[in-house]
């Protein structure tokens, strides 16, 4: 990886598009890359609409701005899909949302000739892994299958490194995210 990897979250606030980004970094700089993770910060309330960001490189990363062009965006809550969501995405982006449509209904919906389009039923995994609905761990999964980025194995533990750092009393959260992240890894679907 030469260039720096962009990624744009489309959430809604309380969804964990922060938190997923955050987790992002930290997950693939224990790789030995580059990483940035970041919300945008604006009047952010439970429901609102948010963005969060990641840029990802083998090489020291000096921007320091939201991601304007990103080659990637994940979305994690399907009422978001418009002209936000495509903005400034080059015609061979990937999408990865949460929904229970088809790749081939979100690319119909936002009008996409090219590109990659991957889907997964985020909200229906965590609600069966971890117990609430909070579709930003599985769409890791996702992210990780739909990329190839790094291989799913290496993933996995340091993410459950991640977690272990923020629930260690807690292990019950850590095995659902896990398994949440797992499903959606073997669930997402794409085209």
């Amino acid at each position: 990886m030469s260039k720096v990897l962009e990624i744009r979250w489309h959430g809604r606030g309380g969804q964990g598009a922060k938190t997923a980004a955050l987790m992002l970094a930290e997950t693939i700089a224990q790789t030995g890359k580059y990483v940035q993770g970041f919300p945008e910060y604006g009047p952010e309330r439970m429901g609102a609409p948010i963005l969060a960001f990641n840029r990802i490189s083998d090489s020291p990363i000096h921007i320091h701005s939201n991601v304007i062009n990103p080659h990637i965006v994940i979305v994690l809550d399907a009422t978001l899909l418009g002209e936000k969501v495509t903005a400034g995405v080059p015609e061979d982006g990937i999408y990865i949302v949460n929904t229970t449509k088809t790749p081939q209904e979100v690319r119909e919906k936002l009008n996409l000739k090219g590109g990659k389009i991957f889907t997964v039923d985020a909200n229906q995994i965590s609600l069966e892994t971890i117990g609430r609905v909070i579709p930003n761990t599985p769409l890791m999964g996702a992210f990780i299958k739909a990329t190839g980025l790094m291989p799913f194995d290496e993933f996995a533990k340091h993410v459950k490194d991640e977690l272990e750092k923020k629930f260690k009393t807690k292990p019950e959260v850590i095995d659902g995210n896990i398994k949440a992240i797992e499903r959606a890894y073997q669930e997402v679907k794409g085209e």
